[in-house]
């Protein structure tokens, strides 16, 4: 058993990690591909981060474990009505309470989707919880006192800033940019803070913690990060951001280090991210699509003059506020689910299987002709039916098609002409690469190793802790980033049985629930979750 840390760099990728590292940015990472291993880390479908950190945790994909977004759907009296997924929603066990009840103490910070918190031996602080909701989900409950004391009034950059999210995401000028920089070089101190007590204090057997501004600073600067696009960036504010962007990778090449030192030279450390990155050129607005072909039908909104529009107005920005459900049998929901939702035709609402068959191979193959008008090339490289792309148990609860862009951008669900668009300015996005740096005890040295998935994490850091790998996992266990002696030594131990109720934890699929705990405190109309996930940055990224 080696004491393990998982450290999390949201939407991290070797595009810009490795010129950080060749021109000095990030001494501690390079020293740790040359001492440890470096490949690859195949994210999920959608490749999003709640979807991807829960596979990392549970072993599982989407299909079984059934978080395929940041929100999930249900209909009720023929509208549909939407709820930000939380840790109840996660069928079957994580590796905090898998460790937890073998007698191992953990450590889980700002890690998606531990709110409500788990019961762990140990301590939890959530990620994608608001300041105000924070304390409710740690663990213990003193800890929060302690870091409030030792942060003071910046504990509560640590939580999401729902509010200054939504601003910098529409669009920000560069003033704007640089602060928006500058805060999460904050915000990313106070989560180095909150381990380093941990470490220091109580050292834990498992840590993990999670630094997600990566992945917000990329989405707002990635034309200054991108090798191919940062040297026609040569204005003094663009080199000005430019360079507090190179401050931010500093400082978490310095967290990383610390973390390191007070994990011991006999720790392993494990540097991942839950998705890659790249640049995305155009604009695929589905739902507009599918409405020239019949499939979707808006809803007609009353004047601004008129005095209906008052009560309407708030659910306008909402999207599905702008739909005729009793019309409407195709559409997506989200644009970061990149997902078409057959509604009328499918058996559970009566059709026949044929028919629904029969609906989505007309729509996959009119989506495959959608040509950009830049390219001539199809805007949509790929369309993938839900038994194909998230096999399992919970598949029901998918999107019925999965679509796979050409540039790998999310999809527009607004109402906007035209159908595709390019971008005003090249915007990052997500990729499906992620990374995976380790070294530590039985670690191979100076390796490369072919690609892993995010599934395999799990199985990879309960091996660490020297425990069972439940036979039950999707993940495999990834041998070839071992010495051939380490493995001889100590070979991973799968439980052959099937896992024990305890380890067959599910979530709660009831969608009327509306404990304490339901959407961290936030309103659940579908208005007020489509303005959580503007703020997030997966509502519309060309707005």
């Amino acid at each position: 058993m080696a004491r393990t840390v998982l450290i999390g760099l949201d939407g991290a990728t070797f595009s810009v990690l490795d010129p950080l590292i060749d021109a000095g940015v990030m001494p501690f990472l390079a020293e740790l591909t040359r001492s440890g291993v470096r490949g690859n880390l195949m994210s999920t479908r959608p490749d999003v981060s709640p979807t991807a950190w829960t596979s990392m945790a549970t072993g599982l994909h989407p299909g079984n474990h059934g978080i395929f977004d940041f929100i999930r759907s249900h209909e009720r009296s023929s509208d549909v009505y939407y709820t930000l997924y939380n840790s109840r929603d996660i069928h079957g066990e994580t590796i905090w309470t898998i460790a937890s009840r073998r007698g191992f103490r953990v450590a889980v910070l700002n890690y998606m989707l531990t709110f409500p918190p788990p019961d762990v031996n140990g301590y939890v602080v959530p990620g994608l919880v608001s300041w105000r909701h924070l304390r409710r989900g740690v663990r213990p409950a003193s800890f929060f006192d302690l870091l409030q004391s030792r942060l003071g009034s910046s504990w509560k950059e640590m939580a999401w800033d729902f509010d200054l999210e939504k601003n910098v995401l529409r669009g920000i000028d560069d003033d704007e940019r640089e602060r928006w920089v500058a805060f999460h070089r904050r915000r990313e101190r106070c989560w180095f803070e909150a381990a380093r007590h941990v470490m220091s204090a109580d050292p834990c057997d498992l840590t993990a913690i999670i630094f997600d501004g990566v992945d917000k600073i990329q989405h707002a600067c990635w034309p200054l990060l991108d090798p191919d696009f940062a040297s026609d960036r040569s204005s003094p504010a663009d080199r000005r951001v430019r360079d507090l962007c190179l401050e931010y990778f500093r400082d978490v090449d310095g967290y990383l280090a610390e973390i390191a030192r007070l994990a011991g030279p006999d720790a392993r450390l494990f540097v991942v991210s839950d998705h890659g990155f790249g640049p995305t050129l155009e604009v695929f607005r589905v739902n507009v699509w599918l409405h020239e072909q019949g499939y979707l039908e808006w809803a007609a909104l009353p004047s601004k003059t008129d005095a209906a529009w008052e009560s309407i107005a708030r659910r306008v920005d909402s999207n599905f506020a702008l739909v005729d459900w009793q019309k409407t049998v195709a559409y997506a929901q989200t644009p970061s689910s990149n997902g078409i939702v057959l509604r009328t035709l499918t058996e559970s609402i009566g059709g026949s299987r044929a028919a629904y068959e029969s609906l989505r191979e007309e729509i996959t193959a009119g989506l495959l002709e959608v040509m950009s008008p830049s390219t001539g090339q199809p805007v949509v490289s790929r369309v993938i039916p839900r038994e194909e792309a998230f096999p399992g148990v919970r598949m029901d609860a998918a999107p019925d098609l999965y679509l796979e862009l050409a540039d790998h951008g999310f999809v527009s669900i607004k109402n906007m002409e035209p159908v595709v668009a390019e971008r005003p300015d090249v915007t990052g996005t997500h990729r499906p690469n992620g990374i995976m740096i380790a070294a530590g005890p039985g670690i191979g040295s100076g390796r490369r190793i072919e690609d892993l998935s995010v599934v395999d994490v799990a199985p990879l850091l309960l091996h660490s802790l020297g425990t069972e790998i439940p036979a039950d996992m999707d993940g495999r266990f990834p041998d070839t980033m071992f010495e051939a002696s380490s493995l001889a030594d100590s070979p991973p131990l799968v439980r052959l049985d099937r896992a024990s109720t305890a380890d067959d934890v599910a979530g709660t699929d009831d969608s009327s629930a509306t404990d304490d705990w339901d959407l961290q405190g936030e309103p659940d109309d579908e208005a007020g979750v489509l303005q959580r996930l503007a703020a997030l940055g997966y509502l519309e990224l060309d707005d």
